[in-house]
């Protein structure tokens, strides 16, 4: 069993930077892609960027403002000129390589507001 913590997150002023960390521990194997997700209230949860053996993949409303890395089994989430409408519960998950098995962290809350 694998299990993904999240942590960085909280509240920020509009045009901030916040940096998410997603570490995975447990019975560890290849895992890969890896990736972040988000929910906002009243909204599906979406995409928000993954990365995959180095290849990384952004929703468009992130790109230029958020970038995704990993070392070794942490995901890292850079968000950077943050706007009031990426408030949510950012979620990250990993796939263990070849298989249909998908791990979800229990979630973070950022929250953009002056």
């Amino acid at each position: 069993q694998v299990q993904l913590v999240e942590s960085g997150g909280g509240l920020v002023q509009p045009e901030g930077s916040l940096r998410l960390s997603c570490a995975a521990s447990g019975s560890l194997f290849s895992l890969n892609p890896m990736g972040w997700y988000r929910q906002a209230p009243g909204r599906s949860r979406e995409l928000v960027a993954t990365i995959s053996t180095g290849i990384t993949n952004y929703a468009d409303s992130v790109k230029g403002r958020f970038t995704i890395s990993r070392t070794k089994n942490t995901v890292y989430l850079q968000m950077n000129s943050l706007k009031p409408e990426d408030t949510a519960v950012y979620y990250c998950n990993a796939w263990a390589a070849g298989t249909s098995i998908v791990y979800w962290g229990q979630g973070t809350q950022v929250t953009v507001s002056s």
